[in-house]
C-alpha cells in the first residue's frame, strides 16, 4: 500500500511538472503581437499647420529684391518642416528657393546656408548639387565639423565610400552625437548590423541625457529601422511607439508600424487601415506603392491597379525630379514590362549616384532587356561583395540563376530566406523559386 501511494504521488508530481513546463514554454515562446490601442490615438491627428503668424511675418518681408536674410532662413526652415509634416513637394521646392536666395545675399553665416541648401538637395536626390554646396561650405571655413559631417553624408549617398571614410575619420569623437550616428551608418554599410545598433544605442543615451526632443525622435525612429533589419521586431515596434509619443504626426513611423503589421503579422487589412489614415494628411507617392503591394498580398486586383495608378499620376509632377527613380524602375519592370524605359532610367540613376544599389538596378534592367552578359559583368564589377542589402542580393541571385550559377545562387538563397521580413511576404515565392 505504501509503495502504491509513493508511485501515485510520484506520478502526480511528474504530471504537475510536465504541465508547468508546457505553460512555461508556451509563455516564453509566445509570439510578439502589435496592439492597435498602442497607436490608434496617433492615427487621428489634426491637419498639420502649414502657416503661422511668425511665418507670415517673415514671408511678408521677402520680395524679389529683398535682402532680409533672417527672413529667408526662417521661411526656409518652416517650409522644410511643412514638407516633413505633409509630404507635399511644393514645400520642399519653396524651401529650396528661399535657401538659394539666402546663399546669394548672405555676408555672414554663408557656410550655414550652403549646408542647409545641400541638405535640401539631398532630400530631392540631387546629390551632385548637394556635393557642390557642401564643398562651398567647407571652403568658407566656418563650421568646419558640420561641413565635414555633411561631406561624409553626401559621399555616402554618391557611393564614394573611401572619401566618405576619410571625412568620418576627420570628425572622430566617441562622445559626439554626430559622430556616433555616422559611424553607425558606416558600419551598416559594411554589414556590421550589431555594431551599428550598438553605436545607435549610445547615440540614444546622448540624446536622452541632453533631453533633446528632435534628436530623440531621430534616433528612436532610426534604431527602430535597424532593429527591424536585425529581426528584433518587438524592439522595433517599441521604438516606433516611443517616437510617436514625442511626435504624434510622424508619418514615417506610422508607415514603419504598418510594415510590421503587414510583413511580420501578415495582417494586410490592418496595415492598409493605418496607411489610409496616414494618407488623410500626408501624401507621398511611395505610400501608394506600399498599398499596392499589400493589396496584391490580399489578392485585391482592383486596389492594386488603383494604387499604382495614383502613384504613377503623382510622380508625373516634375517637381519630384529624380526622387522616385528607383520606384519608377521597379514600376516599369514589374508592372508595365517596359524594359527599355527601365534601362534608360536605371542608367540615369547610376549617373546620379553610382552605388552598388543603383548598379544592381542597372544590371537587372539589362537582364530584362536580354543583355545577360552585360548584367553579369556589372554585378561582378560593381555589386558583388559591396553591399548586404536584401533587395540587391535578390536581383543578383536572379542574374546568377540566368547563368546557371547554382552554387552562388544557393548561398544567396540561404541568406535571403532570413530576409523575408525586410523584403515583404511577396518575396517568399520569388526566393523559393530560385
Amino acid at each position: 500500500m505504501f509503495k502504491l501511494l509513493k508511485k501515485s504521488k510520484m506520478r502526480q508530481i511528474l504530471v504537475l511538472a510536465t504541465i508547468f513546463m508546457v505553460i512555461s514554454c508556451s509563455t516564453t515562446e509566445q509570439k510578439f503581437a502589435t496592439n492597435p490601442q498602442d497607436y490608434n490615438n496617433y492615427l487621428t491627428t489634426e491637419v498639420p499647420n502649414t502657416t503661422s503668424k511668425y511665418f507670415e511675418l517673415w514671408n511678408s518681408k521677402i520680395t524679389s529684391d529683398s535682402t532680409q536674410l533672417l527672413s529667408f532662413g526662417s521661411v526656409a526652415s518652416e517650409y522644410t518642416r511643412y514638407y516633413q509634416n505633409t509630404g507635399d513637394i511644393k514645400f520642399l521646392k519653396n524651401a529650396e528657393k528661399a535657401l538659394t536666395k539666402a546663399v546669394e545675399i548672405a555676408a555672414i553665416n554663408k557656410s550655414g546656408y550652403y549646408r542647409a541648401l545641400a541638405r535640401n538637395y539631398i532630400a530631392q536626390h540631387r546629390f551632385k548639387d548637394a556635393l557642390k554646396m557642401a564643398i562651398s561650405a567647407r571652403q568658407l571655413g566656418s563650421g568646419l565639423k558640420e561641413s565635414q559631417s555633411l561631406l561624409f553624408d553626401v559621399h555616402m549617398e554618391l557611393g564614394n565610400y573611401k572619401t566618405a571614410n576619410k571625412y568620418l575619420d576627420s570628425i572622430k569623437n566617441m562622445s559626439d552625437f554626430g559622430y556616433l550616428i555616422r559611424v553607425a551608418k558606416w558600419n551598416d554599410h559594411l554589414g556590421h548590423l550589431d555594431t551599428t545598433i550598438s553605436f545607435m544605442e549610445k547615440a540614444i543615451k546622448k540624446a536622452e541625457s541632453a533631453k533633446n526632443r528632435s534628436l530623440m525622435i531621430w534616433t528612436y525612429s532610426n534604431i527602430a529601422d535597424y532593429y527591424g533589419h536585425a529581426g528584433r521586431i518587438e524592439d522595433s515596434y517599441k521604438y516606433y511607439i516611443k517616437t510617436l509619443e514625442l511626435d504624434p504626426g510622424n508619418a514615417y513611423v506610422k508607415k514603419g508600424i504598418a510594415w510590421i503589421v503587414y510583413s511580420f503579422e501578415k495582417n494586410g487589412k490592418e496595415a492598409l487601415r493605418i496607411l489610409n489614415k496616414v494618407n488623410e494628411h500626408h501624401i507621398s507617392p511611395e505610400y501608394y506603392v506600399l498599398k499596392a503591394e499589400i493589396a496584391q498580398f490580399m489578392n485585391d486586383d482592383y486596389a492594386v491597379a488603383h494604387n499604382l495608378d495614383r502613384y504613377y499620376k503623382m510622380v508625373q509632377n516634375e517637381s519630384y525630379g529624380q526622387m522616385y527613380n528607383a520606384y519608377n524602375i521597379e514600376f516599369f519592370i514589374e508592372q508595365t514590362k517596359t524594359y527599355k524605359k527601365a534601362l534608360d532610367l536605371a542608367q540615369q540613376e547610376v549617373d546620379n549616384r553610382a552605388t552598388p544599389e543603383t548598379f544592381s538596378m542597372l544590371a537587372y534592367a539589362h537582364l530584362k532587356n536580354g543583355n545577360k552578359e552585360k548584367a553579369l559583368k556589372i554585378v561582378q564589377e560593381q555589386v558583388t561583395g559591396q553591399t548586404f542589402e536584401p533587395a540587391v542580393l535578390l536581383r543578383v541571385s536572379e542574374i546568377y540563376e540566368a547563368f546557371g550559377m547554382v552554387d552562388q545562387v544557393a548561398v544567396l538563397k540561404e541568406e535571403l530566406a532570413g530576409a523575408i521580413y525586410e523584403l515583404g511576404p511577396l518575396s517568399k515565392d520569388r526566393i523559393e523559386a530560385l
